[in-house]
């Protein structure tokens, strides 16, 4: 066991009685909305630029309906079980857009994965520093209708301990990946290496709430000795849960970030893993009828479940991890949730790490594929030295796009008027299967949000920072042509650190809403003509 330093150790406790007052204080309930407040020089900067944009749909059939998730677009943070990133319905064009935003928290509060219940509610995961809130929100006024708090991740009380914020942002885990199933119930991994299967309900007096309606425990396969406000220094080993994902059969797929991979079982509870070792997962995961879509640090693997329910490797495909982790990734590895498309989504694609230029990667994902014949192309995308991403691509027939992110960090990276080199490329893999090619480039720069496509108005949307020499610090929702790469329309939605989104995607509503998870909340946009 090591001892830490006395000096560290009386820091670490002294900070534990100052923060409890204030912890337990920022988690009581919100019922009105409190819009985000804007930092000084908002009135300097445009408010809207471009023009209102003509619906163009997409020609084009979606991801397959999976049957144990919500209809497609309302399940998780990427859309669907393919991770596709696309919606069939509008969002903004554009006309007279305006702008609400809740502030979830004090301090924090960003809401990353974003569903719709069947109702249009908003059900989301947000972080503050007293742990994750699950929270049900209106959809027109962001205010709180029920809320229900999950335990504090190990890497709160590290990064508040240690003072090392960076242990925050570089955590993928404990809710911030979930879904919503067929019953428009919430299912994620906790801190504490649970799964849980959470509803919402409308009580007789017209209150809503949420209640647990299963727990399983997979402390019993995962290693659990993990920081806490009363084991500060523990001695063993903590592997907290990345995300959650149902296969087709219904069993519950989770990853860990030290390369466990496993099952449960929902009618008996059964729980089944393995281990990756030496690799380390911080990505979710996409799933199609015949099988699961995982990748590492150091390869992308197809999986299946063996009747009993557990994993196994069906290939795998190392790739170039690179000699590091770039600033605008969380760990020396691929960034990407795995994109499965294509007829019969018979393509997988991911990015890798290299070190002078990321490659979009394609690959076929048939089990039986010969290795020599399973690599569709590798595609060199944004400029020597300067291109990562740390989000998923998106994925509509045979076309994909990528967005770049490097030199994003947190919250701190941009302040003061900076951004990012950014960028944006669209890819298509030719009809034949014979390689891809590049169908344009764009110079959006949007610094780590997840992007999405309205396959209903053919506008790909973007949460874009630019460079400002006044050293004012905005935000805006920008539309970009699907088909041209142009951008149509970009409309202002803040300033300031509060309104970094710090990787929180973007995620359109039935209704036409673009929601943007920010640093001290979320943010709306909508037509308002």
């Amino acid at each position: 066991m090591t001892t830490p330093p006395p000096r560290r150790r009386a820091r670490a406790l002294a900070l534990v009685a100052a923060l409890a007052a204030t912890l337990l204080a920022g988690s009581a309930p919100v019922a009105q909305a409190e819009e985000i407040p804007l930092a000084p020089g908002h009135r300097l900067v445009d408010h809207y630029e471009g023009a209102p944009a003509t619906a163009r749909p997409v020609p084009g059939k979606g991801p397959a309906q999976h049957p144990y998730l919500a209809p497609n677009g309302r399940s998780g943070m990427h859309a669907d079980g393919a991770g596709s990133g696309t919606y069939p319905w509008s969002g903004p064009l554009g006309r007279d857009p305006k702008v609400t935003s809740e502030k979830i928290a004090a301090v924090g509060g960003e809401c990353a994965t974003v569903t719709f219940d069947a109702g249009g509610r908003l059900v989301t995961v947000c972080g503050t520093f007293s742990g994750f809130l699950l929270k049900l929100l209106d959809p027109r006024t962001l205010g709180t209708l029920a809320e229900y708090q999950l335990p504090q991740r190990s890497s709160t009380v590290e990064a508040i301990t240690r003072l090392d914020f960076e242990k925050i942002f570089k955590d993928t885990s404990g809710g911030a990946y979930f879904y919503l199933d067929d019953r428009d119930r919430v299912v994620l991994a906790d801190s504490r290496q649970h799964v849980l299967r959470i509803a919402h309900r409308q009580k007789v007096d017209g209150a809503w709430e949420f209640a647990v309606e299963n727990d399983w425990d997979l402390t019993s396969l995962v290693p659990h000795d993990c920081v806490t406000w009363t084991n500060l220094f523990p001695s063993g080993v903590c592997d907290p849960v990345t995300s959650v994902m149902p296969d087709w059969d219904g069993r519950i797929w989770w990853v860990t970030r030290l390369g466990r991979v496993g099952t449960v079982d929902p009618a008996t509870g059964a729980l089944r893993a393995i281990r990756l070792d030496g690799e380390e997962i911080q990505n979710s995961f996409s799933v199609a009828e015949d099988g699961v879509s995982i990748v590492t640090d150091h390869a992308l693997y197809g999986f299946r479940a063996d009747a009993d329910g557990v994993p196994r490797v069906q290939w795998r495909e190392t790739y170039d991890r690179g000699t590091g982790t770039k600033p605008g990734s969380v760990n020396q590895g691929s960034g990407t949730t795995p994109d499965l498309f294509g007829t019969r989504d018979q393509y997988v694609a991911i990015t890798d790490n290299a070190d002078d230029r990321m490659n979009v990667l394609v690959y076929r994902r048939g089990a039986d594929v010969p290795a020599a014949e399973r690599l569709v192309c590798k595609v060199p995308v944004f400029g020597s030295g300067a291109s990562t991403t740390d989000n998923s691509l998106i994925s509509w027939g045979d076309s994909l796009v990528v967005e770049n992110n490097y030199g994003y960090e947190n919250p701190g990276t941009l302040l003061l008027g900076r951004s990012v080199v950014g960028g944006a490329t669209r890819i298509d893999v030719r009809a034949d299967g014979s390689g891809c090619d590049t169908v344009w480039e764009s110079d959006v720069r949007s610094p780590s949000t997840v992007p999405k496509l309205s396959t209903a108005n053919g506008l790909l949307y973007f949460y874009e920072k630019r460079p400002n020499a006044w050293g004012i610090d905005a935000w805006y929702l920008t539309a970009v042509d699907f088909r041209t790469g142009r951008r149509a329309f970009s409309r202002f939605t803040g300033t300031g650190p509060a309104y970094d989104n710090n990787w929180a995607p973007i995620t359109i509503g039935p209704d036409g809403t673009a929601y943007v998870g920010v640093f001290n909340g979320i943010v709306a946009v909508r037509d308002g003509a």
